[in-house]
């Protein structure tokens, strides 16, 4: 089976005054396509910085990264804009609503840079409410909402374009374990019934066991797969 996600020694380097920081470096890893993988490490392990990586939100200094058939380390700023609108939906630890927008307002917005009709438009939304449980809070603003509300509307946010790619950074970290069990359900389901490929970085123990694979990094490697 061909990897969805190809990554061959991924480097990413920041200049600092006179010293470079390299919070990714010389970085492999290999993604099935609908799998769900966690990325573990302590805090400055380079986690985030793969993440957004992978995500298209930054660019690698040198290596090789391929999503699907777009090899992001070819591509601009502009051109990775458009693929991410297409292909990728992010989901924030503190969700990262707009306060004075419903629930439905904050699903339909990655929808509105696309060319599609309002009619399109609602039934995507709908569909995507629905599938996370929250049809009957679509007209509540997000102070409305409890915590586990507000992170089904951040994943409804996420899917709403129909990506191929998901990625998470602490989804469940802002969350009491009930919730949080109660979200990570929803992720593996997004894996193996709606074929999406997760991405999830993680400090929990327990939200990565639900990953089908797990993966620890440290000072920009990855040291194995756990």
């Amino acid at each position: 089976m061909k990897f969805f996600i190809e990554a061959k020694n991924l480097t990413k380097e920041y200049h600092k005054g006179d010293q470079i920081i390299s919070p990714v470096k010389n970085l492999c890893l290999d993604v099935y396509p609908a799998e769900f993988v966690a990325l573990m490490g302590p805090s400055g392990s380079g986690k985030t910085t793969l993440l957004n990586l992978i995500a298209g939100v930054d660019v690698p200094t040198s290596g090789t990264l391929r999503v699907g058939d777009s090899h992001l380390n070819q591509m601009s700023r502009d051109e990775l804009t458009n693929w991410r609108s297409k292909n990728l939906g992010y989901i924030f630890q503190l969700y990262h609503l707009i306060p004075v927008l419903s629930t439905y307002e904050n699903v339909e917005l990655p929808l509105l840079i696309n060319a599609m009709s309002k009619k399109k438009r609602r039934e995507r939304v709908e569909t995507v409410l629905e599938l996370v449980g929250l049809s009957d809070r679509k007209n509540h603003k997000p102070k409305e909402l409890s915590g586990g509300q507000e992170q089904r509307v951040a994943i409804a946010r996420a899917l709403v374009a129909n990506p191929s790619l998901i990625v998470a950074d602490e989804p469940t970290g802002d969350l009491d374990r009930e919730t949080a069990d109660e979200i990570l359900d929803l992720l593996q389901d997004l894996s193996t019934k709606e074929q999406k490929t997760i991405v999830m970085v993680t400090h929990d123990p327990k939200a990565a066991d639900r990953a089908s694979r797990k993966f620890f990094l440290d000072k920009g490697k990855i040291l194995n797969e756990l």
